[in-house]
């Protein structure tokens, strides 16, 4: 299972390890198929074993969360705009642009801060954020509370189940998809409300 794989790789990386993967996972393009939520699920059940420092490592990956948003985001309005100024093609239609600026406008909030427990979603909903041109300010409030939220959650669901039962760890894999799909309703019940408005 990925999940059991990643413990002794979390192991042997410590800190600066897991700072660096979920930075790169939290913003960065190529980032996207990095552990996430399995990584700090896994690492929550090895901070109930002394492994880690919960209270270093829920500050640290909070960090890293922001700092990765944060980058997506610049990378975004910096160059990702870039690629949208081009004349209409087959690929690519200025109403793409318009439609996602539009879409920050009315759901900034609730996509960014809820984006963060989707896996790939989260990689990119920074970048989106930045070509969308979304308010820094409102990005920045939304991408603390989620960073904060998504790290905090997850880190401590695997450090109070693996305290409370030790055996847990052979089940890492089939939690993490259930809180993919628990959070994934509220993203497919928004999508599902969008296309019935813009059908009508």
């Amino acid at each position: 299972m990925l999940s059991l794989a990643i413990i002794p790789m979390l192991v042997v990386v410590g800190y600066p390890g897991i700072f660096l993967i979920i930075f790169l996972e939290s913003g960065v393009f190529f980032g996207f198929f990095l552990p996430g939520a399995s990584l700090l699920f896994t690492a929550g059940l090895l901070s109930a074993k002394g492994v880690f420092n919960p209270w270093i490592l829920i500050p640290l990956v909070t960090l890293a969360a922001i700092l990765g948003d944060n980058a997506g985001y610049w990378f975004g309005a910096k160059i990702g705009i870039k690629l949208f100024t081009r004349p209409n093609s087959k690929l690519f239609h200025q109403d793409h642009l318009r439609k996602a600026q539009h879409f920050y406008e009315r759901h900034g909030t609730k996509a960014v801060v809820i984006a963060r427990f989707l896996p790939v979603v989260r990689t990119f909903a920074p970048i989106v954020a930045g070509i969308a041109q979304m308010n820094y300010r409102l990005f920045l409030v939304c991408n603390i509370i989620g960073a904060f939220l998504w790290a905090t959650c997850v880190t401590a669901l695997g450090y109070f189940l693996g305290a409370s039962f030790p055996i847990i760890q052979h089940y890492i894999t089939p939690i993490v998809i259930l809180i993919v799909i628990l959070t994934t309703i509220p993203i497919v019940n928004e999508a599902w409300k969008a296309s019935r408005s813009e059908d009508r």
